[in-house]
């Protein structure tokens, strides 16, 4: 039994705190496939209270890598797939921007606007069809791509935009964003496992995270199913809000 628990934990890592990051997962999977969005945030501020910080970034890459590609694959025939069709060249240009431009930025500034374009997104005018289209979408892929290298709060601000590009479907939505974090997620595994991170000593947990999440999501997706445009978008809005302003609470605070 020791030896088994050896394995499917890290090291120093408790049994009851493996548990409580994979009933999280369940949680969090079930709230994003339902409300949109949340989960990711909720899910980063859990495993930042369980585990060493060097492994908070990495880890939570992973499991949102596997949560977002089943609920991708779960939703995929909602999925908009022309957007994606230029919202991926957009994030390998926006990882290879990042790999090259040794900046740093101040986390504030990028907070700040981050919560700023959240906040306009949701209440301000509805963003002009040109913006949302092929060449808008190429630039905002591009763009948060770049700034998800220095800061880990770009999923509400690409959110935002696909809720905006798919005009408050709520199916469309949730699948669009789906799939578009999936592509994002995916290049930030690579750069981790060059830059040291041992994935494989923490994959065990990762694996039973993501299939807890493959439960999550099925029962979050029974409640999108039977919740209106009208209210998804109201539900949406408001947790986009709360999440720029803990955005702007970072900056101030920092």
């Amino acid at each position: 039994m020791e030896t088994m628990l050896g394995w499917l934990l890290p090291a120093d890592i408790p049994l009851w705190a493996a548990l409580t990051l994979i009933a999280t997962a369940c949680l969090t999977s079930a709230m994003t496939a339902a409300l949109g969005i949340g989960g990711g945030v909720f899910l980063l501020a859990v495993l930042s209270m369980l585990l060493p910080a060097a492994a908070v970034i990495p880890l939570h890459g992973l499991v949102q890598l596997g949560s977002n590609a089943n609920r991708a694959a779960l939703t995929a025939k909602h999925i908009h797939w022309p957007s994606l069709y230029w919202f991926a060249p957009g994030v390998l240009l926006g990882a290879l921007l990042a790999s090259v431009l040794l900046i740093e930025l101040p986390s504030w500034l990028l907070q700040l606007s981050i919560a700023s374009f959240i906040l306009l997104l949701c209440w301000g005018p509805p963003v002009p069809q040109v913006a949302t289209r092929a060449l808008g979408t190429f630039v905002a892929a591009t763009l948060t791509t770049l700034l998800s290298h220095f800061v880990g709060a770009t999923g509400p601000l690409v959110a935002g935009f696909i809720k905006q590009q798919q005009q408050g479907q709520r199916q469309a939505t949730v699948a669009t964003f789906a799939a578009a974090m999936t592509l994002q997620h995916a290049p930030k595994t690579l750069v981790y496992s060059a830059a040291g991170f041992v994935f494989y000593e923490w994959l065990a947990l990762a694996l039973a995270m993501i299939l807890a999440g493959v439960l999550g999501t099925k029962l979050g997706l029974n409640v999108l199913y039977k919740t209106s445009d009208q209210r998804f978008t109201q539900v949406f809005n408001l947790l986009l809000t709360l999440l720029a302003l803990r955005l702007i609470w970072q900056a101030f605070s920092s």
